[in-house]
């Protein structure tokens, strides 16, 4: 990983995931230092006035009418971080609130918040330095922002409030001293600027946009294995026959499975005197349900890059000097983005389960044993994996309804749509994370199937994925704990081991 430089809209979605999972170092750059100085300026001559502006010299939301005099103009600032510090619940993982301070700081360096380089220095001071606030769960509705997660993020810059370095709770005050690090006084306007984002649902789209782009190659991988192993047939993925219907996604995913197919003796045993004419709709129809979840990840993604390039506040600087209110903090095009990727990423899972079904099912496995046992009825085999699979894919269904139509009023009623985005990226991050395990059982079922199929072997992919499989889990004989077993599958598949394992031979996959 190369530093991040963090200047006027350049940040990528690749620069996000390094600075909040893997710790790349990000520092001001200096166009971003410039507009912020300029942003400032602005707001420092309307706080000497008279003139009445939204943050500056009123009060928030419902309170946007009572104008505050120049001499508590500070103190607005200071109380509004401490009262929307509200936050209830479990702690949000760290690499999430790290993409937020990341995020924040993005929007505060395209200088139109008016807020000075001093606070983007010092959250990304705290980045480097390992320096994570507490978050909670629950407390953003994804409206004005993600308010109450933001605020108590901010409360480290003031010295206040708890935050996590090398997993030990630490006060703020003490943590920043030990790092040789000031807390700040905010300014008029800079407290309302670090609220007034959609950091957080951003951050999480962003990560589930990039954890979700290998999974979904790891089902293509995984689904052909499964096809390979069922008897199934390949000819239904041909580019011919898929041509017919030009969608992307359908196309990238139906070529990546004939690629995992290619020189199978399995396949090849049953390509002529087959009485079959068609498989079924969980073989046959994979690419169509993998290629829809592809388009809509990328039409996700291009929402998640416009968001990038946006600035987010309330009111905004303009060059000009003027400063007006806008809704531009509304979390309604990510929130609508997670929901969409929420429902592609459940069905993913659901027809992993249903070929999965098949798998275990002698009546409908063209010759495998009763649950992949080698000894069904004094072993169960993989019976009660299929159960955790459909636990799993019953959650994710749960989790798919919209979160973004369930708007309820707040602050008086001034706040009266909200866009619940929060709520949405919370789930998405869940459904991507069932994925994996359903994938995982589905994948150490295909193995087993595979090798099942003996003296026929599978094509030079599926042996290779196979291969890495059996380093961490052993062919199942005789009946054992599998919930170990099923825990090192799902990091197989969520660290991306079996996709590369399928490319060694395949080439890269997309």
């Amino acid at each position: 990983m190369t530093d991040v430089i963090l200047d006027v809209g350049n940040l990528t979605q690749a620069d996000v995931v390094n600075v909040a999972r893997w710790g790349a170092t990000v520092r001001l750059g200096a166009a971003g230092r410039r507009a912020m100085e300029t942003s400032a300026a602005i707001i420092d001559e309307y706080a000497a006035s008279e003139t009445a502006v939204y943050g500056v010299s009123t009060g928030f939301g419902a309170l946007a009418a009572t104008y505050i005099p120049e001499d508590r103009r500070r103190e607005l600032q200071l109380s509004l971080i401490r009262s929307h510090a509200a936050g209830m619940g479990p702690r949000v993982e760290g690499e999430v609130v790290r993409a937020m301070m990341l995020l924040r700081s993005r929007s505060l360096a395209m200088g139109y918040s008016g807020a000075r380089p001093e606070l983007v220095d010092l959250y990304l001071a705290m980045l480097v330095a390992g320096i994570t606030p507490v978050v909670h769960e629950y407390g953003s509705l994804g409206a004005s922002g993600d308010l109450a997660p933001l605020a108590h993020i901010a409360l480290a810059l003031i010295g206040e409030g708890i935050v996590v370095v090398d997993g030990v709770d630490r006060m703020a005050a003490d943590a920043l001293k030990e790092a040789d690090l000031k807390r700040l006084v905010l300014r008029a306007k800079e407290g309302l600027a670090l609220i007034n984002g959609t950091d957080g649902i951003l951050g999480m789209l962003i990560l589930a946009l990039h954890d979700l782009g290998t999974l979904l190659v790891s089902a293509d991988v995984i689904a052909a294995m499964t096809v390979e192993a069922l008897l199934g047939t390949d000819r239904a993925f041909r580019a011919d026959l898929i041509a017919l219907r030009p969608q992307p996604g359908q196309q990238v995913s139906a070529a990546n499975m004939m690629r995992v197919m290619a020189g199978s003796r399995i396949v090849a045993s049953h390509r002529t005197d087959d009485v079959r004419v068609q498989d079924a709709y969980s073989l046959r129809c994979t690419p169509q349900v993998h290629g829809a979840a592809r388009d809509t990840l990328t039409h996700v993604s291009q929402v998640a890059e416009n968001e990038l390039h946006s600035a987010i506040d309330n009111p905004m600087v303009l060059p000009d000097g003027t400063v007006e209110s806008c809704g531009n903090f509304h979390g309604a095009p990510v929130a609508f983005a997670c929901d969409f990727l929420s429902i592609a990423a459940a069905e993913v899972g659901a027809i992993a389960e249903r070929r999965l079904d098949r798998l275990l099912d002698p009546a409908r496995s063209h010759g495998l044993p009763a649950f992949l046992t080698e000894d069904p009825g004094v072993s169960s085999g993989y019976m009660i994996a299929h159960y955790t699979a459909v636990s799993v894919a019953a959650e994710n269904r749960r989790l798919a309804a919209p979160a973004s139509v369930d708007s309820m009023p707040t602050s008086a009623m001034q706040e009266d749509h909200v866009s619940m985005g929060w709520g949405a990226a919370r789930k998405l991050r869940a459904i991507v994370d069932n994925l994996a395990r359903i994938l995982a059982v589905e994948l150490v079922a295909a193995c087993q199937a595979l090798e099942l199929r003996a003296p026929l072997l599978p094509g030079p992919v599926s042996s290779a994925v196979v291969e890495v499989v059996r380093e961490h889990i052993p062919h199942l004989g005789a009946d054992r704990n599998l919930s170990p077993e099923l825990e090192i599958a799902t990091g197989l598949v969520r660290s991306g081991a079996v996709r590369k394992a399928a490319e060694t031979v395949a080439g890269p996959l997309t």
